[in-house]
């Protein structure tokens, strides 16, 4: 089970393809994963910027941000595995 305490970031993307290839990697080759998903759109849980300031001039591809992590363990294994061609 991954916690707070006993996991490491191994990859960080705004881009949705990018996540979906180290998603798919980590699964062919069996390590779990988590993924969290941050709105950049809207900085904490009780504000939301974009009804104030809307979107004119900045780019969609920005407002997600992932984050994918897997259990200290695996993480050598996971970097060696998302290294390779």
């Amino acid at each position: 089970m991954l916690t707070v305490f006993n996991r490491k970031e191994v990859a960080a993307t705004y881009d949705m393809a990018e996540q979906s290839r180290v998603r798919r990697i980590l699964a062919e080759n069996h390590i779990d994963y988590r993924v969290k998903v941050i709105n950049r759109k809207s900085p904490s849980a009780f504000s939301d910027t974009r009804a104030r300031t809307g979107t004119f001039g900045e780019k969609p591809e920005l407002f997600y941000e992932y984050f994918i992590y897997v259990h200290k363990r695996d993480a050598e294994e996971a970097q060696f595995v998302l290294r390779k061609p």
